[in-house]
């Protein structure tokens, strides 16, 4: 029996405990042993910040066992392979030097208790997620196993848990048996026996499976090749279209039905699977509308003469604000909370700064430089759950001697018009049709990052709708002196997903 303490619930509040009996370990099932509990640390533990697996040699140990959370001047024990005791928190002093260990003590060391395991006699089994103690260390001659994990997932926790005694159950003398423990926790209404390795109960369609691989098979033989894979599996009495299939504690990653038609292939054998265009399988994907539309646009540009860059998409809060003589209104840009670096602190909401510092960088090239961009830029948006949006913009530098204002306003015209949004003019003598109700035009702005009286917004007209997209213009010096630039640049920015 494991009793889970409330103060558990400040720190680690999940637990679940097993015993292989009459184990019989030799030099490699104990080192394969020890190798899956670090793999499974690595992996769907996310290095044991989800779950941290103990085990203990139960003949060293008397149960029943506590889980509790204790201030760390309370925990006094001698930790694994060590012959002196240490508090909690000279243990953190201890290992913080250790090259294996010290990368898990910010785990819990700034917290105000630490997780910990006795038995009965209150000896330390272990301190999650840091160290066993030595007391109970498991060896060679190790008959019996008391395995222990304590997280901060509960399905995590289930999930390894069911992996680590499913695997090693073949070497009891008693072949796949485990012995259960009673979990006690009513405060958070968690108590009950652990593991259940009751097969998870799910279906397929014979149908899907076929168009899938190509195939032709029964529900019959899908089934004698499920259970290949380890699968237990028999036709649905509900429909002929279905199977009924158990999966096997040890098959976590089993989500969909695809995961079965892939097993089922994998049983038939991909070298036989019929090989066939594309358009007969029941798998064709297609791009996302916006993609698509990114495509074109990147076609276009570069077709037009222009190369395209990838910048990364953070950068520094002043190149994105101070830099670009913008202002931070706290409400536009989502921050990091612990930026590594001062180029890294927060996600762009312009696609400027990038393509400025691309140009930076690159100056020892010719000019003039003509890049572009069409990549996603982040905004808050605290009505939606998750407090922030992505947007697709396109947008363009010109870098050279001269201004090059007018080529970015002819790229800009080219990429309106392969958008099907024809120009329209307010001038005396000039008229522009639009293409459907799509038309654009442009009106003069005072925008900071711009030379007085050089930049424009862009404004468009779909299905009766009026909206500024965009702004491009020549910047300001300012600017340019900032991003260490010497020669005049000419900018566009707009944001394509109006146009879906």
């Amino acid at each position: 029996m494991l009793t889970e303490e409330k103060q558990t619930a400040r720190i680690r509040p999940y637990v679940a405990g097993a015993v292989l009996r009459n184990i019989k370990f030799t030099k490699e099932s104990y080192a394969s042993f020890i190798a899956l509990q670090d793999k499974l640390h690595q992996n769907l533990a996310r290095q044991r910040s989800l779950v941290a697996i103990g085990t203990h040699d139960l003949d060293t140990v008397q149960g029943p066992f506590s889980y509790e959370a204790l201030p760390p001047e309370d925990i006094n024990f001698v930790p694994l392979n060590q012959s002196r005791s240490m508090t909690g928190a000279d243990l953190m002093k201890f290992y913080q030097d250790d090259r294996h260990l010290s990368r898990y003590l910010p785990i819990i060391k700034d917290s105000p208790v630490y997780p910990v395991i006795y038995d009965s006699k209150r000896r330390v089994c272990s301190l999650p997620p840091i160290i066993n103690g030595d007391h109970s260390k498991i060896t060679l001659n190790t008959r019996n196993v008391f395995v222990e994990m304590t997280a901060t997932d509960q399905t995590k926790v289930e999930i390894c848990m069911d992996i680590l005694v499913s695997m090693f159950s073949q070497h009891l003398e008693e072949p796949f048996t485990v012995e259960p423990v009673k979990i006690v926790s009513p405060h958070n209404h968690q108590s009950r026996e652990t593991p259940d390795l009751t097969p998870r109960e799910t279906q397929a369609e014979v149908s899907y499976i076929n168009n899938c691989c190509g195939l032709s098979l029964t529900a019959s033989d899908m089934c004698s090749l499920l259970k290949r894979m380890s699968y237990t599996a028999s036709p649905s009495r509900a429909s002929s279209n279905l199977i009924d299939v158990q999966v096997p504690p040890t098959r976590a990653d089993v989500l969909h039905q695809a995961d079965i038609m892939e097993d089922v292939a994998i049983a038939y054998g991909f070298n036989k699977l019929p090989r066939s265009f594309p358009s007969e399988s029941g798998t064709i994907a297609q791009p996302l509308m916006i993609n698509k539309l990114s495509d074109i646009v990147r076609l276009e540009a570069a077709m037009a003469g222009w190369s395209e860059v990838m910048p990364l998409i953070l950068c520094s809060h002043d190149e994105n604000f101070a830099w670009l003589n913008r202002k931070d209104d706290g409400q536009t840009a989502v921050r990091l909370a612990n930026p590594k670096t001062a180029e890294y602190q927060v996600v762009r909401t312009t696609l400027l700064p990038g393509l400025l510092k691309t140009i930076r960088e690159n100056k020892h090239h010719s000019v003039p430089m003509k890049i572009f961009e069409v990549s996603d830029v982040a905004f808050k948006d605290m009505k939606l759950e998750r407090k922030s949006r992505n947007e697709r913009h396109f947008a363009a530098a010109w870098y050279g001697k001269s201004s090059g204002f007018e080529v970015v306003h002819g790229l800009m015209d080219r990429i309106m018009l392969m958008l099907k949004s024809a120009f329209v003019t307010g001038e005396e003598g000039l008229s522009g049709k639009g293409v459907g109700e799509a038309a654009y035009w442009i009106d003069e702005v005072d925008d900071p990052t711009f030379f007085p009286g050089h930049a424009a917004a862009v404004h468009i007209r779909i299905n009766g709708e009026e909206r500024v997209i965009g702004v491009f213009g020549i910047l300001h010096p300012t600017v340019l002196e900032k991003f260490e630039l010497r020669y005049p640049v000419s900018t566009l920015e707009i944001n394509i997903e109006v146009f879906l």
